[in-house]
């Protein structure tokens, strides 16, 4: 699928995580996917899986993104042509359980950074649970324990978590954001979203985020396990308090 002829899609989550609906506008029909020129619905990306709802009244089940279009897959398009008035509402509940495992993996990486030192490497999430990678060799003694302790301390301290845009040029100064790869970012992309959670960690990131670290619930370590060397991974679930 390409998107010749669509225009970019406003991605109003970017900047407002927490709005659920939208009026949007067709730009773009391909198949069983539409184009719209704004929207509230997260593209899969960055480890995060995308959101799922309805657009006028007909499932969303898929959303993904080709360059700067948002393509929302429909289990029947038919009626979708180009220049309709749609509303569209995502899966709230599903949505927040995203927005608070983000969140949680977030800390994780700050709890890490400053106790160890040790960036992570990779990872992947879903609905209240992930995996994430650190350059551990090995771990050390206790380290799952101690984690989850000093991960669910961070939760309870409440902290702000703030999303802010920066230019690329002060990004790329920011030795926080350079430690987040920000400089893997398309040269494209000129202006950098950054998610902080403040006093904790700063992190170039387009995903979805509560607003404080006390809505995420609490933090589990559920395995830990080895990837190699220099490779270690931790399991983690988010559950209610």
């Amino acid at each position: 699928m390409t998107a010749v002829g669509a225009v970019a899609t406003e991605q109003i989550h970017l900047r407002d995580a927490y709005a659920r609906e939208m009026d949007a506008e067709v730009v773009d029909v391909s198949g069983g996917a539409i184009a719209l020129d704004r929207t509230v619905f997260y593209a899969t990306g960055g480890g995060q899986p995308c959101d799922l709802g309805g657009i006028d009244g007909v499932a969303v089940t898929d959303v993904h993104k080709d360059g700067d279009v948002v393509w929302h897959e429909l289990t029947d398009a038919s009626g979708f042509v180009h220049g309709r008035k749609v509303h569209g509402s995502i899966d709230w509940d599903l949505r927040h359980d995203l927005m608070r495992t983000h969140t949680a993996l977030h800390i994780l990486c700050g709890v890490i950074w400053h106790e160890y030192g040790v960036p992570v490497t990779g990872g992947n999430m879903k609905r209240l649970e992930a995996r994430m990678d650190f350059e551990f060799d090995p771990l050390p003694p206790g380290f799952a324990g101690q984690i989850q302790e000093r991960v669910n301390e961070e939760i309870r301290a409440d902290r702000l978590v703030r999303v802010g845009f920066l230019p690329r040029a002060v990004a790329l100064e920011d030795a926080d954001l350079i430690r987040t790869k920000v400089n893997l970012i398309p040269e494209s992309v000129r202006e950098i979203r950054v998610v902080d959670i403040v006093g904790l960690d700063r992190q170039a990131d387009g995903g979805t985020h509560v607003r404080s670290t006390g809505e995420v619930g609490s933090f589990e370590v559920t395995k830990t396990e080895s990837k190699g060397k220099g490779n270690k991974r931790l399991r983690v679930a988010i559950r209610d308090r």
